[in-house]
């Protein structure tokens, strides 16, 4: 899990999150692609679309995966999977 002064509340990591994550695993970690048909957001789509777990906590606020799906433009798993099945290239 990662710490949260690296977590943005509105899911992702923050810019300080991502930097810290390239000094310690040396990854290149890029913002979250809210829009379009990019192979990134089609394999966010397709990863996260089959994700156990669900988009809220037991108090009904939504949980990290809830946030992140909406982060790159997704309503909801469900919605995900679709896209990424539309969008997969062959």
């Amino acid at each position: 899990m990662v710490a949260k002064k690296y977590q943005n509340p509105k899911g992702g990591l923050n810019e300080a999150g991502r930097k810290h994550f390239k000094r310690t695993e040396g990854s290149n970690l890029k913002k979250p692609q809210g829009s379009g048909t990019d192979g990134r957001r089609v394999s966010f789509a397709a990863r996260f679309g089959g994700m156990a777990g669900p988009l809220k906590d037991s108090k009904g606020r939504p949980t990290r995966l809830k946030l992140a799906l909406k982060k790159w433009g997704f309503g909801s798993k469900e919605a995900a999977r679709k896209f990424a099945a539309k969008n997969k290239k062959a």
